[in-house]
C-alpha cells in the first residue's frame, strides 16, 4: 500500500504492507470486476480480520459475503486446497510485495493449467472455460 516502508509502524495502527482490510477490500474489488457478472454472486471467507471491510466490499461490488464458522476449513475446501498448492511457491509468512506481478501471474498460470483429480483431470482453466460456455 501507499506509504509502505516510508514511515515507522504505529502500534495498533493500520497495516501498510498490503494485507490489511483496506488493501484486501480494494484487491478483491479490482479482481472481481474482471469476472463475468453471472460469476460475481458471492464470496465465502474465514474469520480473518482482513475482511473487516466486508460491508464496504458488498456495497462496492454487490457481492453477498458469507463467513465460515470458526475452525471449519472444510467450509472452504477449494480455498484450503489452493492454499496448500500456493505454499509450494510461498511459505507461510512470505511477503508477496517482494514479488513482481509478472511472477505472481506466472505462478497463477502454472496452477490454473495443472490438472486436478477433483475436476476429472481437467485443469481449472478448462473447467472455468467450460462453465463460462454453460452460463453465457
Amino acid at each position: 500500500m501507499e506509504s509502505y516502508g516510508l514511515t515507522l509502524p504505529t502500534k495498533n495502527g493500520p497495516p501498510l504492507a498490503g494485507h490489511g482490510a483496506l488493501a484486501v477490500r480494494d484487491a478483491i474489488a479490482a479482481q472481481i470486476g474482471g469476472l463475468p457478472e453471472q460469476l460475481r454472486r458471492s464470496l465465502t471467507w474465514d474469520q480473518g480480520a482482513e475482511m473487516a471491510q466486508h460491508l464496504q466490499l458488498k456495497l462496492q461490488t454487490g457481492l453477498d459475503i458469507y463467513f465460515c464458522d470458526p475452525h471449519s476449513p472444510w467450509q472452504r475446501g477449494t480455498n484450503e486446497n489452493t492454499n496448500g498448492l500456493l505454499r509450494q511457491y510461498f511459505p507461510k509468512g512470505t511477503d508477496l510485495s517482494r514479488h513482481s506481478i509478472t511472477d505472481l501471474d506466472a505462478i497463477a498460470s502454472t496452477l490454473n493449467t495443472r490438472p486436478r483429480k477433483t475436476l476429472g483431470w481437467r485443469t481449472p482453466a478448462e473447467a472455468f472455460k467450460d462453465h463460462l460456455s454453460l452460463v453465457s
